[in-house]
Order: C-alpha cells, then sequence, then structure tokens
C-alpha cells in the first residue's frame, strides 16, 4: 500500500498484530496494494521530510499467489470477510445494550425494593 497516502493508517496492538488499511476503503487488496490509479490518492504532507525514529510502520505480511493477478478472487475473499464482521456488529451492540438495560433495572430493582 502507498504508505505516503493521507487514507492510508496503520495500528499495531500489543500482541504484535498490525491492521494495514484505507480510511476511504478504497483498496480491495489491502494490506497488500492499492488500485493503480486510487480516485482517493492524496499524498500525505504533515509529514513531507520528517524523519522517522523506531515507530515506522511494520511491513506488510507476503502477499498471497495470485494477488494482482486478472483473477479477483483475493478482493472477493477480503469483501466476504468485512462482510461477515459487519453484519455481526449490529448483533453485537443489540446482545449489549440487551445486557445494559438487564443490569440497569435490576440495579432500581434493589435499590428500591419493599
Amino acid at each position: 500500500m502507498r504508505e505516503e497516502c493521507k487514507n492510508f493508517e496503520s495500528r499495531s496492538y500489543p500482541g504484535g498484530e498490525t491492521v494495514r488499511k484505507c480510511n476511504i476503503d478504497l483498496a480491495p487488496e489491502a494490506p497488500w496494494r492499492c488500485p493503480d490509479a486510487c480516485p482517493g490518492y492524496e499524498r500525505r504532507l504533515a509529514d513531507v521530510n520528517w524523519k522517522h525514529g523506531s515507530l515506522v510502520t511494520p511491513p506488510a505480511p507476503a502477499e498471497p499467489p495470485g494477488l494482482g493477478s486478472e483473477d479477483d478472487r483475493v478482493a472477493r475473499l477480503l469483501d466476504e470477510a468485512e462482510d461477515i464482521v459487519n453484519a455481526a456488529g449490529p448483533r453485537v451492540l443489540a446482545e449489549v445494550e440487551a445486557e445494559r438495560s438487564v443490569s440497569s433495572r435490576s440495579f432500581w430493582r434493589r435499590l428500591f425494593r419493599r
């Protein structure tokens, strides 16, 4: 991916995993590469000529076989994975809200017992 693009983001987690992504979701083959003529590419201006220390973005994982070929299997697989994660979000949020409402009701019942 183009690390000099202002829409590129990288985040490392304590477990050692790193997320490399396009903030405007225009890189179907993320974290490996952006489209050649990406309409969202904009050079990052804030860090031009800065010297980076030890907080440099870790390298991308090895590319899977067939990436960048005419076959779009990798992009489709990543889109399917994204759809699964996005579909789970509302269900998880509903479960959390249900737990919160139950715990808040039981708090008030304990507080105002007869």
